[in-house]
């Protein structure tokens, strides 16, 4: 059995074990070295220089009016979001529909073989069956 102070110094010991290892593995950190790579390919179309960012944040203020073209864009997702958004919920009524229907034809024709049945059972003879379903003029 372990005492407390052999314990200790296994794991002081493992923990120096570890750093020593990995004390020449160079970390994940991002170098600063003073100059930035420049982006290759299709990564410089995607980004871009931090100068040119800051000032296109700068130019698009909060009271900045959108251009026409922006404007039309949006009023496109937002129909077409919309319009997907109609599309579902009218395929979730039909659906619903349909299963409410299928539900109450089931349970309509369940009443009918109960009150049959129960036609049946309380017949005593005496007097002519009376069909409900068609009526005698």
């Amino acid at each position: 059995m372990m005492t407390w102070t052999n314990l200790l110094f296994v794991s002081l010991l493992a923990t120096l074990l570890i750093l020593t290892v990995f004390s020449g593995v160079e970390g994940a950190a991002v170098r600063d070295d003073g100059k930035a790579e420049e982006p290759k390919g299709s990564a410089a179309r995607v980004f871009m220089p931090e100068a040119d960012a800051s000032n296109f944040l700068k130019r698009r203020s909060r009271r900045y009016a959108k251009h026409q073209g922006e404007i039309l864009a949006e009023q496109r997702v937002r129909l077409t979001a919309d319009e997907r958004r109609r599309e579902y919920y009218d395929e979730q009524r039909s659906e619903f529909e349909n299963y409410v229907e299928e539900e109450r034809d089931e349970q309509n024709e369940r009443t009918r073989e109960k009150t049959e049945q129960w036609r049946e059972f309380h017949y005593d003879g005496l007097y002519p069956r009376y069909d409900h379903n068609r009526h005698y003029v």
